[in-house]
């Protein structure tokens, strides 16, 4: 379950403050009620990592590896909808029988479908799900697959009533306060677009940041340095433009050489920035590949490096320092970008590159 295989989305989160001492036992008190007990309304609470009926959390449980690991689980009951529908459709059949008409009133159709709901629920299986979270023991960033803002929201509001420490989604807001101490909200918009006027731009640094990173990429060879060493960086389709205001919002470019394409240039030349897209990142002889939303900066359908053939401990460990040199390459690549950003003389010379890069490119039909 989790992040032990396969290919993982997630989110990043900071600490609003260290955990308190004794977190584990916070964790356990607002542990997931039994699966037995559940009624017709929903439960939810925290469980250990290892599954999602695993209420036992204690300090050998939820750690692994040296990492807290555990879930948010939610367990309810619903009827699908097929046979909600056929239940409903045979007792309504029947009542129009009994009385001797060919329809029914709204209000009697609404209590036949209350009626065949309740009687229904209690015979459904639950259905769980679950937030995996992952956090270091010193307290580290917490690394989470909760990908909806409904979920972010319920795994910030149920991290905090367990340990009264708040998670604080990263974004491009939130990271360029954190690591530059510099707020980003009031930026003025700047367009990459020789055509499009400063004005007419998004507003969005996360737009912003995507958009050089596909221009750093290109234009300046990709290559950069972080705390693991090198690193190279290229962007792959599909691509997701946007921009506020007049005509087409949205544009995405899915299939042939969507980096290289006619349609790429139009989108960039009409100001137009990228909101996704897929980033390769490299490191010696591994390799990393995820699509990345400039927005929220999320992650999804994150292929890690191939490792060694390891015990389960160690495997988890291996990918766990992945994700992290994944995330810590991006944000590296985030504060050279900031560097510039913020110091109205490098960007406009910054500017000015990106304006001639994306006159220049020519585009494929």
């Amino acid at each position: 379950m989790g992040f032990e295989s396969g290919s993982v989305s997630f989110r990043l989160f900071y600490l609003s403050g260290p955990l308190p001492e004794d977190h584990v036992k916070r964790f356990a008190k607002h542990a997931a009620p039994p699966i037995d007990t559940l009624g017709r309304d929903p439960g939810q609470g925290w469980v250990t990592g290892r599954h999602l009926l695993d209420r036992n959390i204690t300090e050998d449980t939820a750690y692994h590896g040296g990492y807290l690991r555990l879930a948010l689980m939610r367990a309810e009951r619903k009827i699908p909808g097929a046979l909600l529908r056929a239940e409903c459709i045979m007792e309504e059949l029947a009542a129009k029988q009994a009385q001797g008409v060919e329809f029914l009133k709204r209000p009697e159709r609404a209590k036949i479908r209350k009626e065949v709901t309740e009687r229904l629920l209690p015979q459904m299986p639950p259905q769980l799900t679950g937030i995996p979270m992952i956090c270091g023991r010193r307290g580290e960033a917490v690394c989470a697959s909760a990908m909806s803002e409904r979920q972010v929201e319920l795994l910030m509001l149920q991290f905090h009533t367990a340990t009264g420490v708040e998670l604080i989604p990263l974004t491009p807001e939130s990271a360029a306060l954190k690591r530059k101490h510099h707020s980003v909200r009031d930026l003025p918009p700047t367009s990459f677009s020789p055509e499009c006027p400063d004005d007419e731009a998004p507003a969005a640094i996360g737009l912003d940041f995507l958009t050089w990173l596909w221009f750093f990429s290109e234009r300046r060879g990709g290559q950069f340095q972080t705390a693991t060493g090198d690193m190279a960086l290229a962007l792959e389709g599909p691509l997701m433009f946007v921009m506020e205001g007049g005509g087409a919002h949205e544009a995405r470019l899915r299939r042939g050489e969507p980096l290289l394409s006619a349609e790429a240039k139009a989108a960039l030349m009409s100001g137009k920035k990228l909101r996704k897209a897929r980033l390769i990142m490299a490191h010696d002889s591994q390799q990393w590949s995820a699509e990345f939303d400039g927005e929220d900066f999320s992650f999804r359908g994150v292929k890690l490096p191939k490792g060694e053939i390891l015990d389960a401990i160690s495997l988890f460990q291996e990918r766990m320092l992945q994700i992290q040199t994944l995330a810590g390459g991006l944000l590296s690549l985030y504060d050279q970008f900031l560097e510039e950003r913020i110091h109205p003389e490098r960007w406009a010379a910054t500017l000015r590159e990106i304006r001639v890069w994306v006159s220049s490119r020519t585009g494929k039909r």
